[in-house]
């Protein structure tokens, strides 16, 4: 069954304040569509999962574009830096998740022609699995760096730390993006403004994919069922989730930054865990 516009508009004000705080949206998301009973490795759902970010990706151009035009576009040479690091980052990221994609779609899933990593999403034991160890990345580098003053940028190097840890986000639901790359990019050395600012210049670059993928899938699941459904009657329900999704995120990224720059960054660290395990003992007790 659809959702209605009452929960996609629940979805969008959950996954707008959960994805651009470090607590993995998804994993909340999720969690909220099987209470509404909606499944999550459904092609709609992944694809209105999809769309939700994009709101988040259209909230964060608008929050940080003071800042890039800043860091990025100051000048010639600083577009060029900037967008050599946001290249590398992009192509680890790719090649992370392609591999696992090929392996957990091949190897564990049996390599079927059903076989989907999306099949994953719905798993809440992964997604348990997943937020934890995000926040245990989020306290590793919340101590690791809790008397580092002032602020690097993000090198060359550090870039290709961040690109490859998002690649484990992609496909598992609950390792927080957001919080896993800006860790990762602090305990490479970059300063923590510098890191979340990095950090979120990649969502523009990697939305943009995830969006054509998951159209694509849902594309090709109404096709195989020979439901003739025309494109705007695809997009017009993600667009109200898109909207609830852009105003929370907005208001989202005005609580990151503030925590993250006055040393409170660890306590979303001790939020994952704490969700993680009433996921875990959600999940264990059949729901």
């Amino acid at each position: 069954m659809p959702p209605t516009i009452l929960q996609i508009i629940i979805l969008g004000l959950i996954q707008g304040a959960a994805e651009l705080l470090p607590v993995s949206s998804s994993a909340h998301v999720i969690v909220v569509e099987k209470l509404m009973r909606l499944d999550p490795s459904s092609p709609e759902m992944s694809f209105m999962l999809v769309m939700l970010h994009t709101g988040t990706m259209l909230a964060v151009i608008a929050y940080f574009w003071r800042a890039w035009r800043e860091s990025f576009f100051a000048s010639g040479a600083q577009f060029i830096d900037a967008a050599k690091k946001v290249i590398v980052a992009s192509f680890c990221t790719a090649v992370v998740y392609l591999a696992l994609k090929f392996f957990i779609e091949k190897v564990v899933l049996g390599g079927g022609r059903q076989a989907a990593v999306e099949e994953l999403f719905s798993s809440l034991l992964l997604i348990a699995g997943a937020l934890f160890a995000a926040g245990v990345v989020i306290l590793w580098s919340a101590f690791a760096t809790k008397k580092k003053t002032g602020g690097t940028d993000v090198t060359l190097s550090s870039s290709v730390w961040i690109g490859l840890v998002q690649g484990f986000a992609v496909p598992f639901r609950g390792f927080s993006r957001s919080g896993s790359t800006i860790s990762v990019g602090m305990l490479a050395g970059a300063g923590r403004r510098q890191a979340e600012v990095f950090s979120f210049a990649l969502v523009v670059v990697l939305t943009p994919a995830a969006i054509a993928q998951e159209l694509l899938r849902l594309l090709q699941a109404r096709h195989a069922e020979a439901v003739p459904t025309p494109l705007i009657h695809l997009l017009q329900p993600g667009l109200v989730g898109m909207l609830a999704s852009f105003l929370a995120g907005l208001l989202a990224l005005a609580w990151l930054s503030r925590w993250l720059e006055t040393g409170r960054w660890q306590r979303f660290g001790y939020y994952c865990i704490a969700a993680a395990i009433v996921i875990f003992v959600l999940a264990e007790n059949g729901f």
